[in-house]
């Protein structure tokens, strides 16, 4: 057993983990440098192997998840990229689905295509729906678009033709004609990135992938040499959106699929514990410094989904955001995180988020020359955080420029006192949060009330008691090495990949034959890329059909047994389509045939998941020395509350509401609705009190 590395890079801060083969591990937070974000995880990596005394001949294995994709995506800063599909298809982009996210908005905001129209080109070719070619393509309108290329300077091109999810054949020959022309061309194929039915979603995520592998491609391959310079020639594997570890090569080719691998991550260490702490109907509440993600997970298993959009133009909106179609952890993400920055609108209300000061300046208590007041310097105001020991001391927080921050943006203009301005932001921060859960929640028919809540990432311990109160959750749990808690879960995850096809199958006439030969493409697939990053001898392997009544529009997924099939297989299909059909809306529907768009085969090596407990000690009351001015949220007062440090705290020990219990990462706030015990684990468990029903 050898030590392994976890780098987790967000849009304000980096996060190392380091894991000693006997399971300790040691971890430090880093502003995140926007320059080079590498420069950060090299500064954290020699940070940690120092206070560890390794060397980088002891690592086994450095696992990378990062937010660049998205970021790159959100802020428009990708390379320029060209699209070449069918002729007559080319404005399929931005017709969409030919219809309105927002019904009564006159003025609504459509997500702007990442491809200019000017850079669709069109190329003469076409298939049918079954993959057979009705018109061969034609050669000289792909050599005729590079002219158009040279002109724009195109770095990277996404090719995607109708129906080449059935038959590849015309994009792979365009792929070679313009490699052949243009070497340096980075070039993306849908049947590739994305083999599955729907133009739409198809064109949209390949576009997406060839507007990220430049950036995404160069960085990693920088990174990797950097690590290796340095003595750390250990595998690197790469987080993915679906809760799977991949290889360098997989992510470079695909960076799509690292899109929402930093929250997956998190919702990792949430399913781990879940499971530990036998919790199986969870809210997973992940806040940093610049957003807030909330996964639902019920039996031990985080909700998945093959659809995610990125860079919604409107709040909550399915819809207003570029879709794309990749394994993902079905979750919501706002712009509230530690950073958002709070203004008063044209209307006299606070705002908060969804932009961000990130790490540059960062928010005004950072000393790095930010103005505004974010969340943060409320938090600062409102004796959340330990200002010496933010951040591990990595850097002091300068409350006094908080303090200006709060009084410029929000009570001088709304004439308020400071502390009742800096606890306006944290309620609309709290509300805005609150209100993503309840709609999540609601899209999927569950009840909150009802759930448990376990918080992690650098802010959300601080927010999580009165997220929780306005939520109805009764418990609150907060992990070992909470503030890092996305890196952690890296840790946790396998080695997997999954591979989706497009074969539409009724169950009444289903070609058993046709679904193997399927399967055992797919399955060679996904073999090839989970045994480039693992070497375990067994590998796990799960199937999902994506089926639907024939006539209706969008698919449920169904789990299948991984077997050789026969045409006696329909009627098993079918009765676990309706198990799942029945679960989700309550009924079925007699006399309708029912139909699979889509086939999905996952491969994946057993995951790392540990259980320790610790010895419960001898006293129940946990001893301090330090007390620190809180303004408890419940009462609306200030008072001296006394202040824990985590690693001096022992399961068994338990505490009164309101306190704080810091530790170098993050601080946990107990308000005066909550108390607070350690478990067998170590883990922070917030409990409502009969006594705070009220």
């Amino acid at each position: 057993m050898k030590a392994r590395l976890a780098i987790d890079i967000g849009g304000t801060f980096t996060d190392v983990v380091l894991e000693l083969a006997n399971g300790e591990r040691i971890t430090t937070k880093l502003l995140t440098t926007y320059a080079h974000p590498g420069e950060a995880v090299l500064n954290g990596i020699n940070s940690v192997m120092q206070q560890a005394e390794l060397a980088p001949a002891d690592i086994g294995l450095i696992i990378h998840g990062t937010t660049l994709a998205t970021n790159a995506l959100i802020g428009r800063s990708g390379a320029t990229t060209a699209l070449l599909t069918t002729a007559g298809h080319r404005d399929a982009l931005e017709m969409a689905h030919e219809d309105r996210f927002e019904q009564y908005d006159i003025n609504i905001d459509r997500p702007r295509p990442l491809v200019p129209r000017y850079l669709r080109l069109p190329v003469s070719e076409r298939m049918d729906c079954n993959g057979k070619v009705l018109r061969e393509l034609d050669d000289e309108s792909v050599l005729a678009t590079l002219p158009v290329l040279d002109e724009h300077e195109v770095e990277s091109v996404a090719i995607g033709y109708l129906h080449a999810f059935m038959n590849p054949d015309h994009e792979q020959r365009t792929a070679e004609i313009l490699q052949r022309a243009r070497p340096d061309l980075s070039i993306t194929l849908a049947s590739e990135v994305c083999p599955e039915i729907r133009e739409f979603e198809r064109l949209s995520t390949a576009c997406a992938n060839a507007y990220v592998r430049p950036l995404m491609s160069r960085y990693l391959e920088r990174l990797s040499a950097e690590l290796i310079d340095i003595g750390y020639e250990c595998p690197f594997l790469l987080m993915t959106s679906g809760g799977g570890l991949t290889t360098l090569e997989t992510a470079s080719r695909f960076p799509i699929r690292l899109v929402e691998s930093g929250p997956a991550g998190g919702a990792i260490l949430a399913q781990q514990v879940a499971r530990e702490t036998g919790l199986d109907r969870l809210l997973s509440f992940d806040m940093g410094g610049t957003t807030a993600k909330l996964c639902l997970i019920d039996d031990y298993e985080p909700l998945t989904s093959r659809s995610f959009e990125v860079d919604r133009a409107y709040r909550f909106k399915k819809g207003s955001g570029l879709p794309v179609r990749i394994p993902v952890i079905e979750m919501v993400e706002i712009g509230a995180g530690g950073g958002s920055i709070a203004h008063i609108d044209k209307l006299g209300r606070i705002q908060v988020g969804p932009e961000s000061a990130g790490s540059e300046p960062g928010p005004a208590a950072y000393g790095r020359g930010g103005e505004q007041a974010a969340v943060t310097d409320a938090d600062v105001q409102l004796g959340r955080v330990c200002a010496d020991t933010f951040a591990g001391g990595a850097f002091r927080l300068d409350t006094s420029a908080a303090a200006v921050a709060i009084e410029k943006s929000v009570c001088m203009p709304l004439q308020l006192e400071l502390d009742l301005g800096a606890f306006a932001i944290s309620e609309v921060v709290d509300e805005n949060m609150a209100a993503a859960a309840r709609t999540h929640a609601a899209e999927f028919g569950m009840d909150l009330g009802q759930r448990d809540m376990i918080a992690f990432g650098g802010a959300a311990p601080l927010h999580a008691a009165r997220l929780g109160e306005k939520l109805g959750v009764r418990r609150i749990v907060i992990p070992t090495n909470a503030g890092v808690g996305s890196a952690v879960g890296f840790l946790l995850a396998p080695v997997a990949y999954e591979v989706v096809r497009s074969r539409r199958q009724r169950l009444s006439a289903l070609e058993a034959e046709l679904v193997n030969g399927l399967m055992r493409d797919m399955n060679a697939e996904a073999r090839a890329v989970v045994e480039q990053g693992s070497s375990a001898q067994v590998l796990n392997e799960a199937r999902h059909a994506y089926m639907r009544y024939v006539g209706q529009g969008h698919e449920i997924a169904v789990p299948l047994p991984v077997e050789d099939y026969n045409e006696e297989h329909a009627q098993a299909f079918l009765r676990a389509f309706e198990d799942v059909y029945t679960r989700l809306y309550g009924r079925t529907i007699g006399g309708v045939d029912v139909e699979v768009l889509s086939w999905t085969l996952t491969i994946s090596a057993a995951a790392k998941h540990r259980d320790e407990k610790t010895d419960k000690p001898h006293s129940s009351v946990a001893g301090t020395s330090q007390r620190q001015s809180f303004f408890d949220p419940c009462t609306g007062k200030r008072s001296d509350v006394p202040v824990y440090q985590r690693t001096q705290m022992k399961a068994g020990h338990s505490i009164s509401g309101p306190a704080l219990i810091t530790e170098d990462q993050t601080t946990t706030v107990i308000t005066s609705a909550f108390d607070a015990a350690i478990d067998a684990h170590g883990y922070i468990i917030l409990s409502r009190g009969d006594r705070n029903e009220r």
